[in-house]
């Protein structure tokens, strides 16, 4: 796997080199755009606005509009030459609490690995950090970008996810018009919970519907034809809440039965 980064985590006096490496990967359908007369592929081509030559990587600087039409050119060596060694590197700013970080701040998530020299400082990191239930808060210069990030602890190493700034979320309803809910109601919603209330593991979530899109490509191309699915049959339509809930509670409890059955046997035998 490719190093996204690298970089040093620093805190105190303690320097730590790591490498940085993408957390997730984009496992998408992905489709051409075609000429519809002949299916041919569509391409785009870069071209000068003011003399129509059509541009190569090569050819390409970048530029910053600081009145209409008039440009200043910047090069990727200016732009390293006025980062400090300190903006190079991952500082920790202080320490939090995971749960008071809502998820609308976190955006590309890496794993991060210590380098030749770095271990024993990282897992010191690592251990504290689990052992206090914290996370890191710290900043580094990626590109052009001053970026925020929170470095989070796990059983078997650290992850990294980069964050927006305040002013880079947008302004959420505060608010809404709250109805009153009666206790019965609420009690029958935490029982629902509670029969839905399991352990959370990744392997058992699949996307479906590339599955599904997946199987149509392959009748595509057997020249099979696209008939439309079948719809699955739901519920009766439930207007009123506590018989919405009360049906789910029960449907959950029939679908748990046979598995609360086999688990008592089990322990009786033990």
């Amino acid at each position: 796997m490719a190093v996204a980064h690298k970089s040093v985590i620093s805190f105190g006096l303690v320097a730590i080199p790591i490498a940085m490496y993408t957390a997730t990967q984009d496992n998408d359908i992905h489709f051409n755009q075609l000429h519809k007369e002949d299916n041919s592929r569509i391409r785009y081509k870069k071209t000068c606005a003011h003399c129509g030559k059509e541009i190569g990587p090569g050819d390409i600087v970048k530029g910053y509009e600081y009145d209409k039409d008039h440009y200043v050119v910047v090069t990727d060596e200016e732009i390293e030459k006025i980062k400090t060694e300190k903006e190079k590197s991952i500082q920790i700013l202080h320490f939090a609490q995971l749960n008071q970080i809502s998820p609308v701040y976190y955006d590309k998530t890496y794993q991060i690995i210590p380098q030749p020299g770095g271990e024993k400082a990282f897992e010191l990191l690592r251990r504290a950090l689990m052992d206090e239930q914290k996370i890191a808060i710290g900043k580094a210069v990626f590109g052009t970008r001053d970026t925020l990030m929170a470095m989070i602890p796990r059983e078997d190493g650290m992850l990294i996810s980069t964050m927006f700034y305040e002013d880079e979320v947008k302004a959420l309803p505060k608010s809404y018009n709250r109805p009153q809910v009666a206790e019965q109601e609420l009690k029958m919603a935490q029982a629902l919970i509670d029969t839905m209330d399991t352990p959370f593991q990744p392997s058992e979530y699949h996307d479906e519907y590339q599955v599904k899109l997946k199987e149509l490509i392959e009748k595509k191309i057997g020249g099979q034809e696209i008939v439309a699915a079948k719809e699955e049959k739901e519920g009766g339509n439930v207007i009123d809440l506590m018989e919405a809930l009360k049906a789910s509670l029960d449907q959950n409890k029939d679908k748990a039965a046979p598995k609360g059955r086999k688990n008592s046997k089990k322990e009786k035998g033990a």
